[in-house]
This record gives structure tokens, C-alpha cells and sequence, in this order.
């Protein structure tokens, strides 16, 4: 079987990133210096809430049946 060399679908560690910078982005005042986005980071972090951790694990199945599906090509959930 071939591997896709990257999907960033099956790597749940890029959803919780992209979860982080919408955290951040939408941060009113946002960080204007790397002290106060170290702060920010920080604190998203901790606030993601465990149940969308818990979703996107569990969600993996199906992303895997889908990258097999699609034969390893990229998609887009």
C-alpha cells in the first residue's frame, strides 16, 4: 500500500493547532509582542475544551476510512 507523505487529516495534532490560531486570532486586544502571545497561547491551550479533544480523536476512524478511500489523496473536512 502506498502512503500519502503528509496528511494532515490523520494527524489530529494539526487540528488542535488550527483550533489554537482560531483561538488566537480572534483574541480582542490580539498579542502584539511574543511576551503576550506566549500568554495567549498558553492560556487557549488550557481553554480548549476536553470534549473537542475527545471529538477529534474519535473522529479518526473515519478520516482513515476516508484517506483509504480516496486512495491517500488530501481532503477537505
Amino acid at each position: 500500500m502506498d502512503w500519502p507523505a503528509y496528511s494532515p487529516d490523520l494527524n489530529p495534532i494539526e487540528h488542535v493547532w488550527d483550533m489554537l490560531g482560531r483561538r488566537i486570532a480572534a483574541r480582542q486586544p490580539p498579542p502584539t509582542c511574543l511576551p503576550e502571545l506566549r500568554r495567549a497561547l498558553l492560556d487557549e491551550w488550557c481553554n480548549i475544551p476536553q470534549d473537542q479533544i475527545d471529538n477529534l480523536i474519535l473522529s479518526m476512524p473515519r478520516r482513515c476510512k476516508a484517506c483509504i478511500a480516496s486512495s491517500g489523496r488530501l481532503r477537505n473536512n
